[in-house]
């Protein structure tokens, strides 16, 4: 395509005498005679070189330099003027104008200034196409990074579902195959299959976790949330531990104060509190000691589940929270588990808003504290 150069001159001659010139370099011009005229055509847009005199009918030749750096900074601007003072250099250079040529002036000069801008716009132009490529390879580098980070975390989890879905598959297989092939007398049968029952309750459990902690990722929570009162979940719940407390002798201590409401979804509250306490009762020895605390402070709803169990090494602190982490003293203590409930815990109290922590001395206990952000609305009253 060839280069369009604009010529804004008041003066016939001017106009002409540039269009002969520069028509034959292989140019394509465009004139006009006043700065309305000339301010149409710049919008128009697809100008290269704009020669722009310094005084026209209408209006100062400068004042259309704005314009047309906001259409294209990098349009190269010629001031055409019979009378440059060095103030206006100045101003004209200010505002973004490249060189200026002088009335009267010879072809010579006019090709000579023309080819030098010219040029000039295509060094800056090609600098910024280089610099635009070196922003897309660095942001498809960036993307290719994440992407692999991603492939890795997907090869990691899965191995990591993998196993943690063999070793209870190959147990119920196991039992199974025991008394299939006649392996195990029948006195002895109910027992085995106990164990079968509770390997795959264990392998449901894991399924369930995987399933609620893709809802997490996938659903936004505020499509399902409401206004309740957070004690009433509780309430609801602590009911189904009653006959592990009772079985292992624990003391359970229940400290609500006030009425705390949140805006939150029913379910995954529901799902706070079984996980947290149940983290409690499952890693608290017998006859150990379960506290679970409720109220408000300061605009936030703050619970918490403590107890006195075996509790958590500071070097796994950290890690407690990540997907499938349980820590040595866990699993010694308790083998069956999915590491997957503290996991949903954050995710459930950061999508609300919230944030949960941790206190804890290997041997003497745990007591994870969250807060929630509360609110003043009121549920509706239960018919």
């Amino acid at each position: 395509m060839p280069e369009k150069i604009l010529v804004i001159d008041d003066e016939r001659g001017i106009r002409e005498g540039c269009q002969r010139a520069l028509t034959p370099e292989g140019f394509q011009i465009a004139t006009a005679a006043s700065l309305r005229e000339g301010g149409e055509l710049v919008r128009s847009g697809g100008y290269d070189m704009v020669l722009l005199d310094v005084m026209l009918p209408d209006g100062r030749g400068l004042d259309l330099l704005p314009t047309i750096r906001e259409i294209d900074p990098e349009i190269v601007v010629v001031i055409i003027t019979g009378f440059a003072t060095v103030e206006m250099a100045v101003e004209a250079i200010k505002q973004g104008a490249y060189n200026f040529i002088s009335k009267p002036f010879s072809v010579d000069q006019l090709l000579m200034t023309v080819h030098q801008g010219l040029e000039r716009r295509r060094l800056m132009l090609e600098a910024k196409r280089l610099q635009d490529i070196e922003r897309e390879a660095e942001t498809l580098a960036q993307e290719k990074e994440q992407m692999e980070q991603l492939n890795q975390f997907k090869t990691e989890f899965t191995t990591m579902v993998a196993h943690e879905l063999r070793a209870p598959i190959t147990a119920l297989q196991s039992f199974l195959l025991s008394i299939l092939k006649g392996y195990v007398p029948p006195e002895e049968q109910k027992m085995i299959l106990q164990r079968a029952i509770d390997r795959s309750q264990e392998l449901l459990d894991l399924v369930n976790d995987l399933l609620n902690l893709a809802a997490m990722r996938e659903v936004t929570i505020e499509q399902e949330r409401e206004i309740l009162p957070l004690h009433d979940t509780l309430d609801r719940i602590l009911p189904l531990f009653q006959s592990q407390i009772e079985g292992k002798a624990l003391k359970l201590e229940v400290d609500i104060q006030g009425n705390p409401v949140v805006e939150a979804d029913p379910d995954q509250m529901t799902q706070l509190w079984t996980n947290l306490i149940s983290n409690a009762i499952k890693y608290t020895p017998e006859a150990g000691k379960v506290t679970v605390k409720l109220g408000e402070v300061d605009g936030w709803v703050i619970g918490s589940v403590c107890d006195t169990g075996i509790g958590i090494a500071s070097e796994d602190l950290p890690k407690i929270f990540e997907e499938f982490y349980r820590t040595t003293q866990a699993k010694k203590f308790a083998r069956t588990g999915t590491g997957l409930g503290l996991t949903l815990v954050k995710q459930i109290l950061e999508g609300h808003g919230g944030t949960i922590e941790v206190d804890s001395q290997l041997g003497e206990g745990s007591c994870f504290t969250f807060r929630l952000p509360a609110t003043k609305n009121q549920p509706p009253a239960k018919s």
